[in-house]
């Protein structure tokens, strides 16, 4: 579980994203501004969950203990570790951390530069349930089975706390 912070969804995702859903809706430039942008931070939020990686490139920082073993950190896909000769990058994109004693671990995390860099299945699967929430706002409707077909190629998941080989 991550003891840190990671920077909010940047504004241009969400409005991309908006985009993408005003689309499939079909509804004209400035219908429903801000419950379109709304439900597009709401989509791109479950698309992480259900993913279990962040999807746009951002900031992390993690409070890490100190110790002779390496830790894994929580957020991945990482980009780059900031922290000065602290960590490795595996090829599964997983950030690995020694560090002596307790230290704050800056990292930058994240699947895409941005929404146009995003996998046509993410982005479309992140239309398709903007939209279902746009549409059902007012009911507990069950989401499109076709979103996490979508979504499914690109889960990651842990049944156990990640090792260093």
């Amino acid at each position: 579980m991550m003891s840190g912070t990671k920077e909010a969804m940047p504004l241009a995702t969400v409005t991309a994203a908006a985009g993408a859903i005003r689309a499939l809706l079909r509804l004209e430039e400035g219908n429903e501004v801000a419950l379109v942008e709304r439900v597009a931070g709401v989509a791109l939020g479950l698309a992480e969950s259900f993913c279990g990686q962040m999807l746009v490139e951002r900031m992390v920082e993690e409070r890490l203990a100190g110790g002779v073993d390496w830790q894994a950190l929580s957020a991945v896909p990482v980009r780059a570790i900031l922290s000065d000769g602290l960590g490795e990058i595996d090829g599964d994109g997983r950030g690995w951390v020694r560090p002596s004693e307790a230290a704050l671990v800056r990292y930058r995390a994240g699947l895409a530069d941005g929404w146009a860099a995003l996998p046509p299945e993410i982005a479309h699967g992140v239309a398709i349930m903007g939209a279902h929430l746009f549409d059902n706002r007012d009911a507990a409707a069950v989401p499109p089975a076709a979103v996490a077909a979508l979504w499914r190629p690109w889960r990651g998941m842990r049944l156990d706390v990640p090792r260093r080989p």
